[in-house]
């Protein structure tokens, strides 16, 4: 593809990768509790997820679940009921010294799987990339050369914005010292989580 091409296809991922989502929040929240170089398990997951759908689309699910609302809806009524049971376990995660012992048990598999689920919850990703790479391809060169360089350029401006967050949430770690501060943080977080599955939940094919 031109250069120019590609420039308007980084300009606007850039800008959609910034926008925050449940993503974006899954990896604040890790970083809150693992910090940053823990949470590297849960990016590593998400952006899998990330990878799978992409591929998907270019393989042709994004065109097969636009034609098969019905399995559209199945995916997605998995997704709503996933990122709602993340925002009931943060609106109930312990403060404090109990927080604590809770969040260092984990282990880097478990943060890995559920930035992988969090990251499958949202089926509109898969339609998102159908029509968004047909809007960056020049039909007169390689096609998969292209798509190869569309999903990279893709991975490499997600990560970047994972790791601001991650960075975002260590710093705001410090600041949720106090009981009362984490017990508002985790509920606010289980409202936003729900909330984005009820966005989800009004989504169509």
């Amino acid at each position: 593809m031109s250069l120019h091409l590609w420039w308007l296809y980084v300009t606007a991922v850039f800008l959609i990768s910034a926008t925050p989502g449940p993503n974006m929040l899954h990896v604040m929240t890790q970083s809150i509790a693992h910090g940053p170089r823990k949470a590297l398990a849960t990016m590593t997951g998400l952006m899998s997820a990330v990878l799978l759908c992409l591929i998907a689309s270019a393989l042709g699910l994004g065109a097969l679940l636009k034609a098969s609302p019905r399995l559209f809806d199945v995916l997605r009524y998995a997704g709503v009921a996933y990122l709602v049971w993340l925002g009931i376990k943060a609106w109930r995660a312990p403060v404090g010294g109990d927080e604590t012992q809770a969040t260092h048990a984990r282990s880097v598999r478990a943060l890995y799987g559920t930035g992988l689920l969090t990251g499958l919850a949202n089926p509109k990703l898969i339609i998102f990339a159908a029509a968004l790479f047909p809007q960056f391809i020049d039909l007169d060169r390689p096609f998969w050369l292209q798509l190869a360089i569309l999903i990279a350029s893709f991975v490499v401006i997600e990560s970047f914005w994972y790791g601001v967050y991650a960075l975002g949430g260590a710093r705001l770690a410090r600041w949720l010292a106090p009981a009362n501060r984490q017990k508002l943080f985790n509920r606010g977080t289980g409202l936003m989580f729900i909330g984005f599955g009820g966005a989800l939940l009004g989504a169509r094919a």
